[in-house]
């Protein structure tokens, strides 16, 4: 029956329901039910059925044209009020103050499109995951198709260094191992097996009757049935969860979308209330309008989006350097605000390259090994307890018998160490490299006569070399396979009968404690060349060692995570890996102690099914988890921030992608992870180095706290300026300070600083503060009261020097220059003070920012400049002063020095004494 009869008749539901449980359907009767057979489909029937299931291709984002993405730049409450204020000022005629503002929002936008621009191809790069081309059979015949055009029912050959071109169940196994961990975060190839049938809650990991599409073939080959293609399979679900999922707004977006709202209804209230009572003091409307927009245009930060942008983008820099690579500029601050961390184990944590760590001789404690991975450094750990002489001799059998049974490759290749094929053969010939064994040498002393290559169905490796002219045989396998050929065993006392007990207890501790064990053993034989070296002749040998194999810890990881516990940060391991060997990762980083505090998959489903409640109780607690597919990774990501956490997500598989994209900051690998996890994340790390992270924690919080300057400066200085005009209103004097004065105060005072501000170094103890809470705004309670404080003393010591002025008979104009040149000297000091919200001005280098030093210098002497310059000095109505009247003004305005310093003395009094 062909497809479109079966579709015909309604019955190609049949052909998709098969799919869901294939690992538990016996080969044949999936093939019936797929109306294949192993010869394949015809070429008639695959065209029929890619009608009805399309190309094998994966779902693609929908594209946004520049323009939107431009356009989108300006739905941002602060941008409004800017623009609002733009308005005001072209109907009042002060076009050049509209032209600063449009320039502003221009320089922002052009920033924020590049950076969304580059972000919007999150998960496009799925596609290079589906292999161009597909060895299928077709009436029985090979034909090497494009992988697009594979149909479920066909039959597709598998050998070494294939991609995976769709889901298969597979027919045909011959010593096949496949590397899934882009998949399911195991660490290790997987041996797969098509005559087993499995039950339908195995979970991903464990379907070893199964091929998924995207992973690797590493070894052997294989024969499978085409399930599933495109968006039906497990990688084309992951597309879906990256395309379908928004991405949550980073907390700087939270935070300033909060902000500008409040700021918005206080200086609509505050220049409401000041333009009714100078209207009612008789002020002409069109002064009074020009007034209003002038304060409005004052007290608005408008240099905030700039201001904001440099931060970020000068710790983008910083962050460069170290390693991290941001996508998005509001990423930098997002880490820093970051509470929880969900990090992958494989790759992320860990090496990713099988590492022997431990070597066991027969009744002798475990010798460490150390180093780590592909590179050859390291040794052996000796102390006095071992006899260095014996246990030399030991080693350097274990290293000759495990490079003489070796098929895989280690040298240097234009100064660099390169290797290749099977995880175990390297990570041998990289402990006997260790040793002092190099396998060229040995080779070419004992060449090889004869071998027997692994199969994982006999699960052991031979070979036969000729030594001093007799016949050894070297061995290394399992222990069930190889310890039945010995009958002695190796020890410090040299050979003696073997202990099978013994060493059964020894691989066991290995095994219980996430070792991967490889057992080695040699001897000599009768060997004639006429005859065949077979199994036949593993008989009578002797044991030598035990190699205990591991995905090893990074170097840095351990130290890593103790600074993210040190900045207040949780830290959870989410890993596709066995338990037993995700809690020997953990308990080298004390995140867990038995199998007991280690959550697998299955527990994840049965609490999702019991709902949130039951779900978010289990991973409150948890920090280790194992056996957790890509959707339960997702499920442990939302119950996390369901309970108010700011979430970052380390990964560098496909199966990442969803939990990348899905947190408040996706943190990808970016040399050793795939394409899509890069393309689903917020930043990368060059180094695929987890302490990177902790950089990227410090110079967030960095970022945050230098726009939280900004902010205070902008802001503080902005309810000064109200509160001088509020007080001479309430007294019935004239304004203070002309519009035109007004703006150009807005100029001289925070067109420079505010920018400067955000070149501020680190403070130095960013890494030991707790993370900001979460659903704290930007004005918390020292942001209020420092803002209080400053306008308050601003504006009543302004006021009153107006006032003074003008009962020492001063002319108006006069008072107004005397009071600008205060406010000026206010507001540049107040820069200073705006340099850490609890450290004194006096402990800062002033060097150590000198973009501010000589910025505010040079407010300071482009203000005094103009009081000299003819036709400006006229529009501004000013004009110069006594050397001794700069000085007492000065004088008044290091007031604000002493009552800021008198704050943050208080507040670092009141902390300490909380502390104790």
């Amino acid at each position: 029956m062909s497809s479109s009869d079966l579709a015909a008749k309604g019955n190609i539901d049949t052909v998709l329901s098969v799919s869901e449980y294939p690992h538990a359907c016996v080969a044949d009767d999936l093939l019936e039910n797929l109306q294949s057979t192993q010869a394949g489909l015809s070429q008639q029937e695959a065209l029929a059925r890619i009608q009805i299931f399309g190309k094998n291709t994966l779902p693609q984002p929908k594209s946004v044209s520049p323009g939107i993405i431009f356009l989108r730049q300006f739905l941002n409450p602060l941008i409004y009020i800017l623009l609002a204020a733009a308005i005001v000022s072209i109907l009042v005629a002060h076009y050049s103050d509209a032209v600063f503002i449009f320039i502003v929002l221009l320089v922002n936008a052009v920033i924020g499109s590049a950076q969304e621009y580059s972000a919007q191809k999150s998960a496009t790069a799925l596609q290079q995951l589906i292999s161009h081309f597909a060895k299928v059979l077709r009436n029985g015949e090979v034909y090497e198709l494009d992988a697009g055009e594979l149909v479920p029912g066909d039959i597709v050959l598998l050998e070494s260094g294939d991609r995976i071109p769709a889901d298969l169940r597979l027919l045909e196994t011959h010593n096949l191992q496949i590397d899934e961990s882009l998949m399911t975060g195991e660490s290790f190839p997987v041996s797969k097996n098509s005559t087993v049938v499995l039950p339908k809650d195995a979970v991903l990991g464990d379907q070893i009757n199964m091929a998924f599409s995207g992973s690797l073939v590493s070894r052997g080959r294989g024969l499978g049935v085409v399930i599933t293609t495109g968006s039906q399979t497990q990688l084309g679900n992951l597309a879906d969860a990256v395309l379908a999922r928004e991405q949550v707004k980073p907390p700087l977006l939270l935070r300033m979308e909060e902000f500008t709202f409040r700021i918005a209804i206080l200086v609509g209230i505050m220049v409401l209330i000041l333009a009714v009572v100078s209207l009612m003091q008789g002020m002409p409307w069109m002064s009074v309008l020009l007034l209003a927009a002038a304060l409005a245009v004052s007290v608005i930060p408008e240099g905030l989006p700039v201001a904001l942008t440099v931060a970020l983008a000068i710790s983008t820099r910083r962050m460069a350097r170290k390693n991290v690579v941001i996508r998005r500029l509001v990423t930098v601050e997002a880490l820093g605000s970051c509470t929880y961390i969900v990090t992958d184990k494989t790759g992320t944590l860990t090496v990713n390259e099988l590492t022997v760590r431990r070597i066991v001789f027969a009744g002798v404690p475990p010798l460490e090994v150390s180093g780590e991975g592909m590179i050859p450094e390291g040794g052996v750990r000796l102390d006095d307890k071992f006899p260095v002489q014996q246990v030399k001799i030991l080693l350097d059998s274990l290293a000759q018998a495990v490079v003489l049974t070796n098929e895989g490759f280690l040298g240097k290749r234009d100064g660099s160490w390169a290797h290749h094929g099977d995880a175990v053969d390297v990570a041998m010939l990289v402990l006997a490299h260790k040793l002092g064994i190099i396998r060229t040498d040995i080779v070419a002393r004992f060449p090889e006569i004869s071998c027997i290559p692994f199969e994982s169905s006999e699960r052991f490796s031979a070979s036969l070399h000729l030594i001093d002219g007799r016949h050894h045989v070297f061995v290394k396998g399992a222990l069930e396979a190889v310890l039945p050929m010995c009958t002695s065993m190796m020890g410090l006392e040299g050979e003696v009968a073997i202990d099978k007990g013994l060493l059964e207890r020894q691989v066991h501790e290995l095994a219980d404690e996430g070792y991967r064990v490889l057992v080695v053993a040699s001897g000599i034989i009768d060997f004639s060349s006429c005859e065949a070296f077979s199994q036949n002749h593993l008989r009578g040998l002797t044991f030598i060692a035990m190699a205990g194999m591991i995905d090893p810890l990074r170097a840095e990881a351990r130290s890593a995570i103790e600074a993210c516990y040190g900045a207040g940060m949780k830290v959870a391991m989410v890993t596709g890996d066995h338990p037993v060997t995700a809690l020997a990762i953990a308990k080298e980083l004390d995140m867990a102690s038995d199998l007991h505090d280690v959550v697998i998959g299955r527990e994840i489903d049965e609490a999702v099914r019991q709902g949130e409640q039951a779900l978010d109780a289990i991973t409150k607690g948890t920090r280790v988890f194992a056996r957790i597919e890509p959707r339960q990774k997702l499920d442990i990501v939302q119950s996390l921030q369901r309970q108010g956490h700011f979430v970052a997500v380390t990964g560098d598989g496909a199966n990442d992608a969803p939990a990348l994209r899905a947190a408040h900051v996706g943190v990808a690998m970016g040399k050793s992870g795939t394409d899509v996890a890069r393309e689903a994340s917020d930043m990368m790390l060059a180094d695929d180095n987890f302490a990177s992270i902790v950089n990227g924690v410090e110079q967030g919080r960095v970022a945050y706290a230098n726009v939280r300057k900004v902010v205070f400066l902008l802001i503080s200085t902005g309810m000064g300026e109200l509160v001088l005009f509020l007080l001479s209103l309430l007294s019935g004097l004239p304004l203070p300070l002309t519009a035109v004065q007004l703006l150009w105060l807005n100029l001289v005072t925070n067109g420079i600083q505010d920018v400067a501000l955000a070149f501020e170094p680190a403070e130095g103890d960013e890494l030991r503060r707790e993370p900001r809470p979460p659903k704290e705004s930007v004005f918390n309670r020292i942001m209020i009261q420092r803002v209080i404080l400053s306008a308050v003393v601003i504006g009543t010591a302004a006021f009153m020097t107006f006032q003074w002025f003008l009962s020492l008979g001063y002319e108006i104009d006069q008072a107004r220059n005397g009071t600008l040149l205060l406010m000026v000297l206010f507001e540049n000091i107040h820069a200073f003070n705006s340099r850490s919200e609890t450290r004194s001005v006096f402990i800062h280098n002033l060097l150590s920012n000198p973009f501010l030093l000589y910025g505010t210098i040079g407010a300071q002497l482009l203000h005094i400049g103009a009081m000299y310059t003819p036709g400006l000095r006229d529009v501004l109505h000013i004009e110069p002063v006594t050397l001794a009247l700069w000085l007492n003004l000065l004088g008044v305005a290091m007031v604000l020095l002493v009552a800021s310093e008198l704050m943050k003395l208080v507040y670092r009094f009141s902390t300490l004494s909380n502390e104790y």
